[in-house]
């Protein structure tokens, strides 16, 4: 018997673990090989052959490669999928321009207007001191133009901007419509700021950012305030807004169509004599925008428009009454008492989140000037980062002009208003700086989101905190009309609001504020100052006096203590009002 191999004894076993009882109590230890191959179950193969029950068996087919070998782990090939994914175009954001791309941009343009016209309408309150003094001084200008009637004053030599243009202007539309109109004109304006914003922001870079960016400006304290504002600020800014489209859209037009945008800008400075500060940056964009266009012939675009920017602003001081204003209200206007740090955290709170957006903008263009998603624009050629970085600079530093000024007169009037006109040329930067936070393909959206939120947050805040500063007029101008006529004199802190309301029972010459007086009583002497009041007080000079303790509280507690001491004078009562400060009161007197 040949020895038992390992085939034999593992068939043997087989068999007794079948049928145990025809093999015995233990399993046979000696099998011949002829009995292996005898088994019912398991006949006598070749050496290398495969079984015929393996072949048969329905889970374990026979491969004929190894590839195939998947199916001896028990799975089925996977069938053929019915549809395949076609490969991805290598553009996922088109550069190319559409009219799709024009129309939707268009209608998210006409959503950031109608946001920034809803924040502005919504603020609501009498006229400020200012708004009354410009509206009273059109309809004197008005007057004087139509029928000859002498101004009370010679507005020319302290107001900030030509008497003749905004204020005519605005009483115009305030004959017709009252304040309400004459602060839808100022809403006109300012959306005619966003929108040439958008415009020229567009026209240097793309719709996203120029979208970014206007939603950015909309939202701003100054933009919404100067949106439901009478004053001249709106005015001058869209003027400037203007000249700069004019400029970023001739940028590839002849050399000469850049003096289209110079009576504009100067008009602007007409305005509003402090817009002028915005006028270098201007020139600055004539050549930059040109320059990948003209090279070195840029600089004679900048140079053209300079000049005759220059010589109209020459022509109009020398032929013109504004120079003395521009003295009085601009160059050689008197220093306050604020102090730098003061001003600085003002300037940090009212503008500063978009200003340091801009900053991110500015450090990402220049590390890389793609401004679209295209893979294609890798390939393509673009501006250096020399003239990235005087662009990106020349845009961010403007909105430090204001700021810096208002440091160096130490005063923050109008500080909220100036800021403004700075954030309109930094917004283009502070829409590439959230486009770029959000990423290609608007991969982290949030994150845009997030910053104009908190922007809103604080235009909202920071607009319904200014729109509060002064107080409700309309119980003061009900209280003092009975006793207001042509031929009487009266003295108050803000009398441009009583004048403006009834100027048709009164007018500005007779009225004294409680900033300066010149007194001159019945021996002839002049008393300033103090000393002014107090002798017109003692003579019986005024007819009226009216003090809030707000605008000027020092010489309004010694005003009040003449009038206690004066046997000339009754209180006719206190109207109380609520400002943003907290409750107050108007202390109203007259002469018995």
């Amino acid at each position: 018997m040949e020895p038992e191999t390992n085939d034999a004894r593992y068939a043997a076993r087989q068999r007794w673990i079948r049928q145990p009882a025809a093999y015995g109590s233990y399993p046979p230890q000696e099998e011949t090989y002829e009995d292996y191959g005898a088994h019912e179950a398991y006949p006598r193969q070749d050496a290398y052959a495969p079984h015929e029950s393996y072949q048969q068996h329905e889970a374990y087919p026979l491969y004929e490669s190894y590839g195939d070998a998947v199916g001896y782990q028990g799975h089925e090939p996977e069938p053929e999928p019915a549809y395949h994914v076609p490969e991805s175009p290598e553009a996922g954001w088109d550069a190319a321009p559409s009219r799709r791309r024009d129309w939707v941009s268009r209608a998210i343009l006409l959503a950031i207007l109608a946001i920034q016209a809803v924040l502005s309408l919504r603020l609501d309150n009498t006229a400020f001191q200012d708004e009354a003094l410009y509206l009273y001084a059109g309809h004197m200008e008005i007057a004087h133009l139509l029928h000859g009637t002498p101004t009370p004053i010679d507005y020319n030599t302290y107001f900030s901007g030509s008497p003749v243009l905004y204020p005519v202007l605005a009483a115009a539309v305030d004959g017709t419509f009252g304040l309400i109109g004459a602060r839808l004109l100022s809403l006109a304006f300012m959306l005619g700021s966003t929108t040439l914003l958008y415009a020229f922001t567009r026209r240097m870079f793309n719709e996203r950012v120029a979208l970014v960016a206007a939603a950015m400006f909309a939202v701003t304290q100054s933009a919404i305030v100067m949106g439901n504002f009478a004053t001249y600020d709106a005015a001058a800014l869209f003027l400037l807004a203007l000249t700069t489209w004019i400029v970023v859209r001739t940028d590839r037009a002849p050399i000469a169509a850049v003096l289209l945008a110079a009576p504009i800008g100067v008009l602007a400075v007409a305005v509003k004599y402090a817009s002028a500060l915005y006028l270098p940056t201007i020139v600055v964009l004539a050549v930059l925008t040109s320059w990948p266009h003209r090279k070195w012939r840029a600089l004679l675009r900048g140079v053209l428009l300079a000049l005759f920017v220059g010589g109209l602003i020459l022509f109009g001081a020398k032929y013109t009454d504004v120079l003395s204003g521009v003295q009085q209200t601009t160059t050689n206007r008197e220093h306050g008492t604020d102090s730098t740090w003061s001003l600085i955290e003002k300037s940090r709170d009212w503008g500063g989140l978009m200003f340091l957006t801009a900053c991110g903008g500015l450090v990402s263009y220049i590390r890389r000037s793609r401004m679209n998603e295209s893979p294609l624009s890798l390939r393509m050629s673009g501006p250096g980062w020399r003239w990235r970085t005087l662009l990106a600079v020349t845009l961010c530093g403007t909105a430090l002009l204001a700021p810096a000024y208002q440091i160096h007169l130490h005063t923050s009037v109008s500080l909220f208003k100036h800021i403004g006109f700075g954030l309109l040329f930094a917004a283009p930067m502070a829409g590439i700086g959230v486009t770029r936070l959000v990423g290609a393909h608007f991969r982290y959206p949030q994150l845009g989101i997030l910053v104009w939120v908190v922007m809103l947050c604080l235009g909202l805040s920071q607009s319904t905190w200014r729109f509060g500063v002064w107080a409700d007029s309309s119980q003061l101008v009900s209280a003092v009309k009975p006793h207001v006529n042509k031929e009487g004199r009266y003295l108050a802190e803000t009398y441009e609001v009583p004048i403006y309301y009834l100027r048709d029972r009164t007018n500005q010459r007779q009225w004294t504020s409680t900033f300066f007086i010149s007194y001159q009583d019945k021996k002839g002497a002049t008393h300033t100052g103090r000393d002014g009041y107090r002798q017109a007080i003692k003579d019986g000079y005024f007819d009226m006096v009216i003090l809030d303790m707000v605008t000027t509280p020092e010489m309004d507690e010694y005003i009040a203590g003449q009038m206690k001491g004066s046997a000339h004078y009754r209180l006719l009562g206190n109207v109380p009002f609520k400002n943003s400060s907290g409750h107050g009161e108007y202390r109203i007197w007259i002469k018995q």
